[in-house]
């Protein structure tokens, strides 16, 4: 089990490359993390959702996700309740102290989803959740220690050099620890180092020598990871914003969802993507992206407080273009009613008004995998739904696009405004290039972006082999 000195130390790109590394071994590998808190989910085959984490790993062992891989699944809907799903299925909405409690009645779901993995595979990486040093969580933990001692695994601690103190979180998180829990740690490795390795030598010696724990690797920077998804919202934001001409610009929601619809474009040679934070207006750009959403109504209104919606109607007016992605398709309506609380109080709502459509949201959870045609280029595309609400009205006789042959989505008379419940759409190097060349941007035949995440899977699995000792890791493992 591959635990953290905090979150965002880089647990689950370090699990999907391991993954990926021990797979071409010849190794049968499944990935799988007890509890994940995120708005960036996938769809699996089975019918259900996970984090998107969780997918990429399975993607990196080569086997589609399965629900198991993730059997509990916190979605934030406000800074103090999540939207609860259990072996891929909604069980609820909680709140964060309720939670506390609600945890001692999913660690029967928690272990029987890592048995069936375990059955069918040679190794089990399992990822834990924020801080091992949440010590003040420790009762009915699920995620990290009280996995650990449920499941009886060893761990192997990760701390991050990049944001400092990295020697202080990993030595004091073994300080924090009960006895018992402490002598579950084995190894550890170090993450993120920028610049010469050597000069951190001595401090993987302090730490082993602080701690007992085997020094398993010291990972130094891999460009290559940056084409890898990003679970956490947070790290959207951009750095400087770069690229080529065409200028997409997406406002960043309190609850941002599915957000690796923007990776296509992130990576894209032709595109400079700028995500807008809270407190600066939409700057003029070629094409505006509203994207998911978990707490459509909120987002919306947060989007409005914003001015983001008078910057939206000038930018129409300059003869800009517009992409609402599910949460977002439902905000450019007139209307989202939700009579049966789904997202809160029952209510209705006033939309952006720039599509002829009304939503219902409705507790039927729509999750599935999808192939049709972009409409009217006729080029076939791939993605995924997931999500609540019914969406009808007279722009729904202009189809974004058709599925199996029924019309999905719809355009606006003008053609600049599509909304669209398919998330991945832009992962597809020909509908990405059809969609662009509305906007003015005809290049060349663009790269599909699995391809591209595949080749960083492999350039990261790579990178992880010169870096870590595996031979040693594979070694702490035993049967369970």
């Amino acid at each position: 089990m591959f635990q953290g000195t905090g979150s965002s130390v880089g647990k689950s790109v370090l699990v999907a490359g391991i993954a990926r590394a021990l797979t071409r071994r010849g190794l049968t590998v499944r990935p799988f993390k007890p509890q994940n808190m995120s708005n960036n989910a996938a769809v699996t085959r089975d019918g259900g959702e996970i984090g998107r984490a969780q997918a990429l790993q399975a993607r990196a062992c080569g086997v589609p996700p399965t629900v198991d891989m993730n059997p509990v699944l916190l979605k934030p809907q406000s800074e103090t309740g999540s939207q609860l799903v259990v072996r891929g299925k909604v069980r609820g909405t909680v709140r964060a102290r309720a939670y506390q409690d609600v945890k001692t009645t999913l660690m029967p779901d928690v272990l029987s989803a890592f048995r069936t993995l375990a059955a069918e595979a040679d190794i089990v990486l399992i990822e834990g959740a924020g801080s091992a040093s949440e010590v003040n969580l420790r009762t009915n933990d699920i995620a990290n220690m009280g996995f650990a001692e449920a499941a009886d695994v060893d761990v192997v601690l990760i701390g991050d050099i990049d944001r400092g103190g990295v020697i202080a979180s990993l030595v004091g998180t073994k300080m924090v620890l009960s006895e018992q829990d402490a002598g579950r740690i084995k190894g550890f490795i170090v993450n993120k180092m920028r610049g010469d390795a050597s000069l951190f030598a001595e401090g993987m010696n302090i730490i082993s020598r602080q701690t007992g724990w085997e020094k398993l690797g010291l990972v130094t920077h891999c460009a290559h990871v940056g084409d890898l998804p990003a679970e956490d919202a947070s790290d959207l934001v951009n750095e400087t914003p770069a690229g080529g001409g065409l200028r997409v610009v997406v406002p960043q929601l309190p609850t941002i969802a599915n957000f690796d619809d923007l990776d296509p474009l992130r990576s894209d040679p032709g595109v400079t993507l700028e995500i807008v934070v809270p407190g600066r207006p939409l700057p003029v750009c070629d094409l505006v992206i509203i994207p998911g959403s978990k707490a459509t109504m909120s987002d919306l209104a947060f989007f409005k407080k914003q001015g983001w919606d008078i910057d939206l109607k000038a930018h129409a007016r300059r003869g800009g273009r517009v992409l609402g992605i599910c949460g977002g398709y439902q905000m450019l309506g007139k209307s989202i009613e939700d009579n049966e609380g789904i997202e809160g109080p029952p209510g209705l709502v006033e939309g952006l008004n720039v599509l002829d459509v009304q939503t219902v949201l409705t507790k039927d959870k729509r999750l599935t995998e999808v192939r049709g045609f972009l409409v009217p280029e006729g080029v076939p595309l791939k993605g995924y739904e997931i999500h609540v609400g019914r969406t009808t009205g007279p722009a729904t006789q202009r189809p974004f696009a058709t599925i199996d042959g029924e019309p999905e989505g719809v355009v606006s008379p003008d053609g600049r405004v599509w909304g669209t419940y398919l998330h991945g759409v832009l992962s597809d190097g020909n509908a990405r290039k059809a969609l662009l060349s509305r906007v003015g941007c005809a290049g060349p035949d663009l790269q599909d972006h699995d391809e591209r995440v595949e080749a960083a899977l492999d350039a990261w699995a790579d990178h992880l082999e010169a870096c870590i000792d595996l031979d040693a890791l594979l070694a702490l493992a035993r049967p369970v």
